[in-house]
């Protein structure tokens, strides 16, 4: 028997818990046909001896809506093992959409997830209203991965109610009538669920709120008892929680209505370092009462990069610093390096109402260098603050000297989630609850300030090999939470695990040297937009529907990938067996 692909002699960590073991895999059609040792040959070889052979990793909070759009990679997820990724999280998108709401909807995104104005405004075709027409506008286009879409609420109620909905006002039983038409007709047409946000975290460009912020329970059940009457689709949320028990019981009522799975993003907060604990028990009493619900949580701090190419840096508020901020980085790397205006710079103090930039890029205790190799969990001798204290000087000359660092391109990083206490021991017991699943990487998004696509690869290097400060964790585990739970999660049941008749999403690691090395910046979004990127090297292939994409960490051209439509079942098995 010929096969299409056969990849030999790896140790395959097959996504559902069981321990790894040296195997083959034939590959036919996009789909395995067998697992084991494979007698047959195939048309291609790949040898995988001494390396790790794992599903695709599928996850489950991007925001690639509109790199889709206007290109065909979705990197950075596709460069660190992410085969499907599902976009449309948090309530933002741009579907469905009137044209006269089309700055509205980029402004809102632009403020939530960092995209500048200039690339979304020369990105984003709009060739659409629905969102049945955006998903046809993506259905003819081919893509490094798969990737699915969720309905996102802010443009949802922005589409039915117009001002009134952007301003936040109560939405009537006919608004409520009407989004619940359009998400029935919007999951019925392939969207994967719908999500929503009720943080005041998120606002547009020019600081107003995300019109979803304030939603009643009355209009979120609506929508979701559309999602029941469809028989399908699953529920997305993100909230401050600042009652937690009280948002917790809204959301278990809506599940109880509408017996739609639903998932939240949850984090530890400097604010209420033990806060997360009393969702998260919430969100464990509701599954152990049968109820489908899950908290996302990530593996590693959420973190802002600061850099003078960036976003934002400790200096961004400082005077001085605004007279040359719009500069080339060059002039700027000149101007800071001048003794005059250094000694400048130091004196002052950041003049802004902004709270983040007042308070947070002042917190030199908590702000970070970053090796070649970051560390994503380091101890407190790693701060700049340390830093400036064992060397006798201020933590902003010390800050100030890492930002000069590869002629202006030095970062800095400063935690902001899930680092409350200075170590990762809760993502620990947010990742080993049965209650959650990994998310939140946010992929595609936050392109000047946050850079974590990257989490499936920190995931395995950090929990599995590398943590020093605290317990790891089994690799089969690490592998089954970010495959087949998070497919299984969304109504993917076709993809996840290394089984006949699943597709053939795989990837091939050298385990032991696989490295994720420091973000970078680089500028190919539209309008010449600038991006953070971060690579790894360590993955020898990415395999998409049985073809390779990336093989040695380059991208081969192969373009295998596709919109998926809606929940996926698992194809017939008939003819495909283990040898």
């Amino acid at each position: 028997m010929t096969h299409d692909l056969v990849i030999r002699n790896g140790f395959v960590v097959d996504g559902s818990g069981a321990p790894g073991r040296d195997a083959d895999i034939a590959i036919d059609d996009g789909r395995i046909t067998a697992v084991g040792s494979i007698s047959g040959k195939g048309r291609e070889e790949i040898d995988a001896k001494g390396e790790l052979v794992t599903p695709g990793f599928v996850d489950v909070h991007t925001h690639y809506d509109g790199q889709v759009t206007w290109g065909d990679q979705l990197t950075p997820s596709s460069i660190h093992g992410v085969t499907t990724a599902v976009m449309g999280n948090c309530g933002v998108g741009f579907a469905p959409c009137k044209p006269e709401d089309h700055d509205r909807l980029i402004r809102l995104m632009e403020g939530v997830e960092d995209i500048p104005f200039p690339v979304l405004t020369e990105g984003l075709p709009w060739n659409w209203e629905s969102f049945p027409d955006y998903l046809d506008s993506l259905s003819n286009k081919s893509f490094d991965i798969d990737f699915a879409a969720q309905l996102p609420h802010a443009a949802l109620r922005v589409y039915v109610m117009g001002e009134r909905g952007a301003n936040r006002e109560d939405a009537s039983e006919a608004d409520i009538a009407e989004m619940a038409r359009l998400a029935k007709n919007a999951v019925n047409a392939g969207a994967l669920g719908f999500s929503t946000s009720r943080t005041l975290n998120h606002r547009t460009s020019d600081g107003q709120p995300t019109p979803t912020l304030t939603a009643s329970e009355a209009e979120l059940t609506g929508i979701a008892m559309a999602l029941k009457e469809a028989g399908k689709g699953v529920l997305q949320f993100v909230s401050d929680f600042d009652d937690p028990k009280k948002e917790a019981a809204m959301l278990r009522r809506i599940v109880e209505a509408s017996g739609r799975p639903l998932s939240v993003s949850l984090a530890q907060s400097d604010l209420a370092p033990e806060g997360w604990r009393v969702l998260l028990g919430s969100i464990e009493q509701a599954v152990e009462d049968g109820l489908p619900m899950r908290a996302q949580v990530c593996g590693r701090p959420v973190g802002v990069l600061l850099g003078l190419d960036l976003t934002m840096n400790p200096f961004s508020a400082h005077p001085s610093y605004r007279t040359i901020k719009d500069k080339p980085l060059a002039e700027q790397v000149d101007a800071l390096r001048d003794a005059d205006f250094r000694a400048q710079l130091l004196s002052e103090e950041p003049q802004t109402d902004n709270p983040f930039a007042k308070v947070m890029l002042r917190s030199f205790g908590k702000m970070f260098t970053l090796d070649a190799v970051p560390d994503y969990e380091p101890d407190a001798t790693r701060t700049v603050e340390a830093i400036a204290s064992a060397r006798g000087v201020s933590a902003e000359e010390v800050a100030l000297d890492t930002l000069l660092e590869d002629d202006g391109r030095g970062m800095l990083y400063l935690p902001f989630l899930n680092y409350a206490q200075g170590s990762l021991d809760p993502s620990y017991e947010m990742l080993t609850s049965s209650a959650t699943i990994p998310g939140l990487s946010d992929g595609g998004a936050h392109v000047g300030m946050i850079c974590d696509g990257s989490f499936p690869t920190s995931m395995l290097t950090h929990w599995t090999r590398d943590r020093s400060r605290g317990d790891r964790l089994p690799l089969e585990f690490i592998v089954k939470r970010q495959t087949s739970d998070t497919a299984h999660w969304m109504g993917l049941a076709d993809r996840g695990l290394l089984q006949p008749g699943y597709r053939a999403d795989l990837n091939i690691i050298d385990y032991d040297g696989l490295t994720l090395h420091r973000p970078e910046i680089i500028r190919d979004l539209p309008a010449g937009g600038r991006r953070l990127m971060q690579r790894a090297t360590g993955y020898t292939a990415t395999i998409v529907a049985g073809q390779v994409i990336y093989r040695d960490g380059g991208p081969t051209g192969a373009r295998p990938g596709r919109l998926v439509r809606g929940a996926q079942s698992l194809a017939s098995t008939v003819g495909v067996a283990a040898e």
